[in-house]
């Protein structure tokens, strides 16, 4: 005949597997997991999570409890784990609550602040009539290296060195005060 265990042996038989487990011993902690899995399957269930979803967050509680066996209350692993996968359940949702798959091409049309400003165009214009005239008042030494530094591919710094005169292992200091002195005359 089965020996029927009380509530008090059936939770310190998982705590005593919780510190074998927490002492490395393998078999402990497949027991442990065929012990609670069920449990932690059905929190996520209880989220209407996706199958490959409540599946990731399956396997990322049994990754925390691994990381954090040896701080979790042995008496308490149950209730341990069900607040960790509700954590996780809500993180999870989340997380898709920010990512809106779609196979639409012009799902994303009428949604708002996906068009530009109306005067976004003239400012940016402007912009860059700043920023050019910035460059103009630069020497024009610095301007011919910024011009190599910025062309789509860069020109290499031996192509640099040779063209402006300047030894490679300066190009890169001189650039940093080019910018500078850009930033200033920017925020002026």
């Amino acid at each position: 005949m089965d020996e029927v265990k009380s509530p008090g042996a059936v939770r310190s038989d998982a705590a005593t597997l919780v510190v074998r487990a927490g002492a490395g011993d393998q078999g402990a902690w497949s027991r442990l997991v065929d012990h609670y899995a069920r449990l932690v399957w059905a929190v996520t269930r209880s989220f209407r999570l996706s199958d490959s979803d409540a599946a990731d967050v399956s396997q990322m509680v049994w990754l925390r409890l691994l990381e954090h066996i040896n701080r979790v209350d042995p008496e308490r692993v149950g209730a341990w784990l069900v607040v960790t996968t509700r954590r996780e359940c809500l993180r999870v949702l989340a997380f898709r609550k920010r990512v809106l798959l779609t196979y639409e091409a012009t799902a994303f049309e009428d949604v708002a602040g996906d068009q530009p400003e109306p005067d976004a165009d003239l400012l940016a214009g402007e912009r860059a009539d700043d920023v050019r005239r910035a460059l103009e008042s630069l020497p024009d030494r610095w301007q011919q290296l910024l011009g190599m530094l910025m062309a789509d591919p860069p020109a290499p710094y031996a192509e640099i060195s040779a063209t402006i005169g300047i030894p490679i292992g300066s190009i890169g200091p001189i650039r940093g005060r080019c910018l500078e002195k850009l930033r200033l005359l920017l925020a002026s």
